[in-house]
């Protein structure tokens, strides 16, 4: 026995969507019936799916849990699909310095992870593309989770600020380059001022321009 369900909640209001998506979960754990679940919210299938697969243009992106898929996108489809806000991405290229890599973005530079180090060599000098998802963007000028280091802090202008509770998501500009963050509503950020933020490297990404399939 499976259930088909095909985009069920999509005429519904926002709130009343929230509500009959809990009824939906707990209705499947009580029936324990396998379910298909057709939709194109990202929020939905995150909350509600334990294996997601990723569709585009009839093809499967990818098949993972929801977890998988946020953390360890396999391209940039899914990376940019899965998450709200989505994924940034910039333009980038890889540099060795010593036993060191940098990512170079032109606007800024940052420290490739040191455990992707192993698989990086036949990635110097070509086209790529960066990727850090708002939530592992922190304010530099607050205690955070992750300790701001040369390697993994740059400096940037404000350009709008939205705030949301506790979070306020900041939108930021490094020379070409754009940012999203969702920092604490603590953040120091001011429209138009300068702002050090620092990225929790190991949970950048890194895509082959040319592919999108990711790095790591």
């Amino acid at each position: 026995q499976v259930f088909l369900m095909d985009e069920p909640l999509s005429n519904l209001d926002a709130k009343l969507r929230v509500q009959t998506r809990a009824e939906l979960i707990k209705l499947h754990r009580r029936l324990n019936v396998t379910t298909v679940y057709v939709t194109h919210d990202q929020i939905e299938a995150m909350t509600m799916g334990q294996r997601i697969a990723v569709m585009k243009d009839g093809h499967i992106m990818q098949c993972d849990s929801p977890m998988q898929l946020f953390r360890h996108p396999a391209n940039m489809f899914v990376a940019g699909f899965i998450g709200t806000p989505s994924m940034n991405f910039v333009p980038a290229q890889l540099k060795k310095e010593g036993s060191s890599y940098i990512v170079d973005c032109g606007s800024f530079q940052l420290a490739a992870p040191k455990e992707q180090t192993g698989k990086l060599d036949n990635w110097v000098g070509k086209k790529l593309v960066f990727g850090v998802r708002p939530g592992d963007i922190f304010d530099a000028g607050l205690t955070n989770s992750v300790a701001s280091t040369p390697e993994n802090t740059i400096d940037t202008k404000v350009d709008v600020i939205e705030p949301m509770g506790e979070i306020t998501a900041v939108y930021l500009t490094i020379g070409t380059a754009s940012l999203v963050a969702s920092l604490s509503s603590d953040t120091l950020a001011s429209d138009g001022k300068p702002l050090k933020v620092s990225i929790d490297l190991n949970r950048t990404h890194l895509f082959d321009a040319e592919t999108e399939i990711a790095i790591y």
